[in-house]
């Protein structure tokens, strides 16, 4: 079917832009963003969209945590309808608009039932990092061939929740976002929905941090110290900077986990960065409270619903959570975006991290207890 994208250049396949390479229906298009306030790094908020153009369905999801709350909304529709074309980047009342590629995106959720709202822009603040391409097999099938590109940024506009409004400035709003593609791993770790994956002898980091200078996205999955899956990182220079972008070539970790009995936390830790030319940087890291867990966004499913699902013509649900529940934290499990200071030769720095260690993995014990993912 033709859609708006087909007048524009770089088609691919003999075929309209709405249509795949692959007929897997794992065929995924993600948009991911977040944002969070510093220095205090007390409140987070996500946002994300996906499209699954074998399935017929595109999803997204906005949330925020402020202190031990947790607001969430999540709508679904089907792509192909009478008002709107399979490549419109909208659900219900949430929209996606690329204001300049790789620069200014907009992000608007209207006024709902959640007691979610916001009118949003990201501002670049490098060039965007493309992760080498995630390709594994599973005996002969095709478990995952993503392509991920990551980037860093400050907010503006105004965000409200609960009754109470946020004006968004960019010294104050620090973030990041990454677009991904191609056949997606699947994640299934919802109570509704068993059997769940188990993860056994593994960590896995993905971390987005920012300084005034250069940002650092890194995603390592490993099942002992030096023995990588997956190791991939990019070093971006400010925009107007005359520098060029490092690829990190080794990474190692020594983490100190806080004594949360709800669930795996770090609380600090050292990550050391070594690039191809050689260099080598160090980079301390401090957790905020400020924490948002993508079960919200449907990351593994949540009651019954998981990423591509179709829920009819049009769906949306909302939620509160309040993290400090256990049942709550017990659902939410461990992956999410949790808020971290930085330290890098005397610079502080913001951003995200993402992590987990499995049982049987032979450091940190500690953390074991609790779930991976």
């Amino acid at each position: 079917m033709l859609t708006p994208q087909d007048d524009l250049l770089g088609h691919q396949t003999p075929a309209t832009f709405d249509q795949p390479s692959s007929s897997d229906l794992r065929w995924t298009e993600r948009y991911w963003y977040s944002g969070h306030c510093v220095p205090g790094g007390d409140m987070i908020f996500d946002i994300g969209l996906g499209h699954y153009a074998n399935r017929n369905v595109m999803d997204a999801f906005a949330g925020v945590t402020v202190g031990n709350r947790q607001y969430n909304f999540r709508a679904s529709r089907r792509l192909h309808d009478k008002t709107q074309h399979a490549l419109d980047p909208r659900v219900g009342p949430l929209r996606f608009e690329i204001l300049e590629g790789m620069r200014t995106h907009r992000i608007v959720l209207e006024a709902n039932d959640s007691g979610i709202a916001f009118d949003l822009r990201f501002m670049a603040t490098t060039e965007g990092a493309q992760e080498l391409q995630s390709f594994r097999r599973r005996l002969s099938r095709v478990e995952e061939d993503l392509t991920r590109m990551s980037q860093f940024a400050r907010w503006e506009g105004w965000l409200e929740v609960a009754g109470v409004r946020y004006e968004i400035r960019p010294q104050e709003w620090w973030g990041q976002r990454d677009h991904s593609w191609g056949i997606r791993s699947e994640m299934k770790t919802d109570f509704a929905r068993p059997p769940m994956q188990t993860h056994k002898d593994f960590l896995w980091m993905w971390c987005m941090y920012q300084f005034e200078d250069f940002g650092i996205c890194l995603f390592t999955k490993e099942r002992s110290k030096g023995s990588n899956l997956y190791l991939s990182g990019t070093e971006s220079p400010r925009l107007g900077r005359h520098a060029k972008a490092r690829h990190i070539v080794g990474f190692e970790h020594a983490l100190e986990w806080a004594n949360d009995p709800l669930g795996q936390s770090i609380a600090t830790g050292v990550l050391d960065f070594r690039f191809e030319d050689g260099d080598l940087r160090r980079v301390q890291i401090e957790m905020m409270p400020g924490r948002f867990y993508l079960k919200g966004g449907l990351y593994g499913g949540f009651n019954g619903w998981n990423h591509g699902d179709d829920r009819g013509a049009y769906h949306a649900e909302h939620d509160v959570w309040d993290l400090a529940d256990p049942l709550t934290r017990e659902r939410a499990r461990t992956l999410g975006d949790h808020v971290t200071r930085v330290t890098c030769d005397g610079a502080v720095g913001w951003g995200i991290s993402e992590y987990g260690v499995a049982e049987g993995f032979p450091r940190y014990a500690i953390a074991q207890k609790h779930p991976a993912l």
